[in-house]
């Protein structure tokens, strides 16, 4: 079976060829449940279902924890299923490893600490670097980061602000793309 790292985090790739929407319900219910194991309260976690889970779509789950919110997204994979799947099993291990005190609380807030509008700070992220909306393709990402940030370089003589706005552009994208 075919093994794929997420977030440092390393595990099988799901095939599935049948029931799609009574998988994505029980990954749901999965996030749910190891949420609960942290403290997590059901009402404070949304995770929402695509109508046809076999088809391609964006995975999310938002949850509160310690004050803060935290969000996992994926959407790399083809099916909405097997994006559903990663956000599960990143979960899943990020949540043991903080039961097993590998990592701290603090850490465990960071991996997953998010603003509320990142989605359209992604979106932004990408007008910015002059590619694609639904772009996905970090070596195109970095192709443009580059000319772009070479062209405004302060030290060549470019505008600072547009290179800071470019360097935090980049960044956006490689957290949500790695």
């Amino acid at each position: 079976m075919a093994r794929m790292t997420v977030k440092g985090h390393e595990f099988n790739e799901l095939v599935v060829r049948d029931s799609y929407d009574r998988r994505a319900v029980l990954f749901k219910n999965n996030i749910i449940e190891i949420l609960r194991k942290i403290g997590v309260v059901d009402d404070d976690v949304d995770v929402s279902l695509q109508r046809v889970a076999r088809l391609k779509g964006h995975a999310t789950a938002s949850w509160y924890f310690d004050g803060h919110y935290m969000q996992f997204s994926y959407k790399l994979l083809n099916k909405f299923i097997e994006n559903l799947y990663v956000v599960s099993k990143v979960i899943e291990l990020e949540v043991k490893s903080l039961l097993n005190e590998e990592i701290t609380s603090a850490e465990f807030v960071r991996h997953f600490s998010e603003e509320q509008d990142v989605e359209k700070e992604q979106k932004k992220a990408r007008e910015t670097l002059g590619v694609d909306k639904d772009c996905l393709d970090m070596e195109l990402i970095n192709k443009n980061f580059k000319e772009l940030a070479k062209k405004n370089h302060p030290d060549a003589g470019g505008d600072p602000e547009m290179f800071k706005k470019i360097n935090l552009a980049h960044k956006t994208l490689k957290r949500e793309l790695s």
